[in-house]
């Protein structure tokens, strides 16, 4: 078995969207080794069960574990003193697609917070939204999509490097805030588009 600190983070986050029922869209995750740089970045997304395909609302995650991380990390775990602490790079997206026209962004932006819950010692920092549109064949609009993500990352001290489970600590909120936080969004009084699979 690899025993790695980036997939006791990955293992982490799945846990705790399992925990909050969240429903893994398994086709769209993602295991990155960038061969020249050496990054390297997983890509999943997770949606509320029973929401079709494509989701209406859905959470795209990215965790991406750098060169210098993975330097730093080696150094400490070999008894090396490290300036700087590892950390992964962490991007939630909150998407709200199939929808008939472009929304307003401040009705999203009024159900959504500022920050995440605090990750290790800082939440991830809300970016501003972007919309998105579809044209048909026709040049007529077709299909809207807008989208918020959260930003920051999550800095490895010493105890989450000497154990892995103290990461499983630190992430734990984080399958409820987004839970909530996609039902919060697919409450909101939009028109969608029906599912493909309805269609």
């Amino acid at each position: 078995m690899l025993d790695h600190v980036f997939l006791d983070a990955i293992g982490a986050l799945r846990d705790t969207f399992e925990s909050a029922l969240l429903e893994r869209q398994a086709s769209e995750e993602r295991f990155h080794a960038d061969v020249l740089l050496g990054d390297l970045t997983w890509e999943t997304s997770y949606s509320l069960p029973g929401e079709g395909l494509p989701p209406r609302v859905i959470a795209e995650i990215t965790l991406e574990w750098p060169t210098w991380s993975q330097t730093a990390w080696r150094s400490w775990s070999i008894g090396e003193n490290v300036d700087e602490r590892p950390e992964i790079n962490i991007e939630i997206v909150l998407r709200v697609q199939r929808l008939t026209k472009a929304p307003d962004p401040s009705v999203l932006l009024a159900v959504l917070p500022n920050a995440s819950p605090v990750l290790g010692d800082h939440p991830l920092e809300r970016s501003s939204p972007v919309v998105e549109q579809v044209y048909d064949e026709d040049v007529q609009p077709h299909e809207a999509a807008v989208e918020v993500s959260y930003e920051g990352a999550y800095r490895l001290d010493d105890e989450a490097l000497a154990d892995g489970s103290t990461i499983d600590g630190h992430f734990a909120a984080m399958g409820g805030w987004i839970a909530s936080t996609l039902v919060r969004l697919g409450d909101l009084r939009l028109e969608f588009l029906p599912a493909e699979e309805d269609t």
